[in-house]
């Protein structure tokens, strides 16, 4: 099993930039095609952003893309989301996600990620 523990939520003024850190344990991570998705109140979990076992293939949510950019190191065993030019819609509890099944590429449907992190909180103020 891999564990999946999200850091580097805050606070952030419209405009800003926050980094998104998903720290995975137990297993390698270029075992598993990774995922962020995003929830805030009242609203659907949405897909963010995605990249595949060997990081060669990624995507991203129409909402955020241009903005948004997903990476990982091997070494660190850590998926990384940076996000620029924050707006107050992107506010939400963003979630780290992992696929052992996809082989290459990836998905972006909630159901097929079978392990999730806790989360952590983006507040964008206008």
């Amino acid at each position: 099993q891999v564990q999946l523990v999200e850091s580097g939520g805050g606070l952030v003024q419209a405009g800003g930039s926050l980094r998104l850190s998903c720290a995975a344990s137990g297993r390698p991570i270029n075992l598993y095609a990774m995922a962020w998705f995003r929830q805030a109140p009242g609203k659907e979990r949405e897909f963010v952003s995605a990249i595949s076992r060997s990081g060669g293939s990624t995507g991203y949510g129409d909402a955020v893309k241009g903005r948004f950019t997903i990476s990982k190191d091997n070494t660190k065993n850590t998926v990384y989301l940076q996000m620029n030019s924050l707006k107050p819609e992107d506010t939400a509890v963003y979630y780290c996600a992992a696929d052992a099944r996809i082989f290459s590429g990836w998905v972006r449907t909630e159901s097929e990620y079978d392990y999730w992190g806790q989360g952590t909180q983006v507040t964008v103020s206008s």
